[in-house]
Formats: C-alpha cells, structure tokens, sequence
C-alpha cells in the first residue's frame, strides 16, 4: 500500500526535562486558557516540569448542528471533487471534518474520486498527526493521490505562502465561526494571503468559537497564587478582556495586582493579537509547530528567577 507524503514536516522538539524535580518550572503555579481538545496535552507538557497546571478556559470549542450540516454538503462528491485542497486551521476544525467524513463514509464511501491531480490535505504544526492513514482512505480511496502538506512555519499566513500559486484553483478553509467575540483577524488575513496566491479560497465554518465565561477574570483579580498565564490564541486573550470588563476591571488592573505574573504566549500570531487588545507579554515561543516551545520558554524564564 502506498505510504502518505507528508511535506515540510518538522522534527519533534520533546519538552520533559531529564529531572522533573530540578525543573526551573516545579511547583509553579500556571494558569493556561486553551480550549478543551487543546488542554490536555498542554497540561500533560507542564506536569512532565513538575509545574501546577491551573485550566481556566476563556473560550470554548464546539461543533453545532449548524457546523456539521455546512460539512456534510460539501462532501458530497460533486462539490468536494471540484477542490484541489483541504486547508485546516486547527486540529478542532479536522476533528469536526473527520466527524462529519465518518458519517458520510458509512452512507456513500469515501467522496474523493481516486482518479485527478494530487490533492492536498494542509494542516499547521502536530495537528498534522490527525492526518493519518486511517483519515485520508475515509477521504479518498487512493493514498497516492492525497499529499499532506505542513508549513516550515505553523502559521495560516505560511500556509498560503508556502502552498504556492493556486493556479486559480480551489481550497476548501475549514475555519471557526466566531460567535460573542470579535473575530480575530487570522482568518481573513488568511484567506486574503490565499486569493493573493491565485487560489479560490471557500471559507466552511466549520465549529463555533465562543466566549467560555468569568472563571479565569474571577480568578486573576482574586488572591490565589499564579506564576505565569499561557495563551494559545488571539481568541483566548480576548475571552479574557471581555470577562475582566464584565467585572468591572481591565488588564491593567491585573499587571498592578500580580506584578510577578508572567505573561507567555504560544507563537508570534497570539502575541500580536494579545498586543492588539493591549495585553503585554512577556515572552513568545521560538517554536511553536507544538506547546513544547511555550513550555520550554516558561523553564528557561523561571530558571532566570521568572524576571524578562
């Protein structure tokens, strides 16, 4: 059986230090505010450092009756087949197209016709990993003609740019519905970068973003101990905003209360975007295709006593 291709892959930067007890990260109290299919293998990253993880999620991720039916029309073979490419922003936006292909797959096999040019699956960083064997042949029954594509750099704008000139043919953007927030403004710029490669960009929302509440405001502005904060996205910081205001306070308000706190970002996308809303951080991951980055740029931090 022919093997998947996968392009541009990069090589696994593993975060557990070779004596947990000795980490600069142990006993740290760490708040992190990703979405639920984020949080544990972030968490798992921090506990390998002997660090306190504190999960106070200030968005939540979900597929909705609205999402899954907006997947399963496009799946259907005369749409899917006029596609070259499948562009995914998120490992929550392949779990809600595998959902979706699962039940299709069971009704009328795999959509994707065996026969054509090369069709490309393109995902950001270790979301790649959902891309196995066992998804493409749900797509397609033909591995040789599915290529998986991941950018050097796990950021949508990469993406575009390293996909190449579209040749005027079309992609297929799963994306998320922003709904209670402000969209950032990744995806439009995402999609803007691909028009401007010649591809025919068709944005799917395809699960809904929305703001998860006051659980992380009420904590940082009460007097529970925290070492530092993470923020995955641009989304996350401003489920914060909007929750701290909902309160009556504003970030900077939290800076004066928690003048130690340090403030950490994963990847240069969510540290503009954390900017934009006027949330100063303190440190961004150099590499960010996993939370590895983040989690080791923590360590390396507190192992200068947590000061910049």
């Amino acid at each position: 059986m022919a093997a998947l291709i996968t392009l541009c892959a990069q090589p696994p930067n593993p975060s557990s230090p070779r004596n947990p007890s000795s980490s600069p990260l142990s006993h740290r109290h760490v708040v992190y505010t990703t979405p639920a299919h984020y949080a544990p293998s972030l968490e798992r990253r921090l506990r390998a450092h002997q660090a306190h993880p504190l999960w106070l999620p200030t968005i939540s991720v979900l597929s909705t009756p609205h999402t899954k039916t907006l997947i399963r029309n496009h799946l259907q073979k005369t749409l899917i087949n006029q596609s070259s490419a499948i562009a995914f922003t998120s490992r929550a936006a392949i779990n809600s197209f595998s959902e979706a292909l699962s039940e299709i797959l069971t009704l009328n096999g795999p959509p994707l016709s065996g026969e054509g040019e090369p069709f490309y699956l393109c995902a950001l960083g270790r979301d790649s990993e959902l891309l196995d064997q066992r998804f493409v042949l749900s797509l397609c029954e033909n591995l040789d003609r599915v290529r998986v594509f991941v950018p050097s750099v796990p950021t949508p704008k990469a993406m575009a740019e390293e996909l190449g000139d579209g040749l005027n043919r079309e992609i297929l953007c799963l994306v998320p519905l922003v709904t209670g927030l402000d969209e950032p403004s990744v995806v439009p710029d995402f999609l803007g970068a691909l028009k401007d490669q010649n591809w025919r960009p068709i944005r799917l929302n395809s699960y809904e973003t929305r703001w998860a509440g006051l659980d992380c405001a009420e904590f940082l502005i009460s007097d529970e101990a925290s070492d530092a904060i993470v923020f995955t996205s641009t989304a996350e910081v401003q489920g914060l905003i909007k929750g701290l205001k909902k309160l009556g306070f504003e970030w900077v308000m939290v800076r004066e209360k928690r003048p130690g706190l340090v403030v950490a970002a994963h990847g240069p996308v969510t540290a503009l975007g954390a900017k934009k809303l006027g949330v100063d951080i303190d440190l961004v991951s150099s590499r960010f295709d996993s939370f590895d980055g983040v989690v080791n740029a923590l360590a390396q931090r507190f192992m200068k006593g947590g000061q910049p």
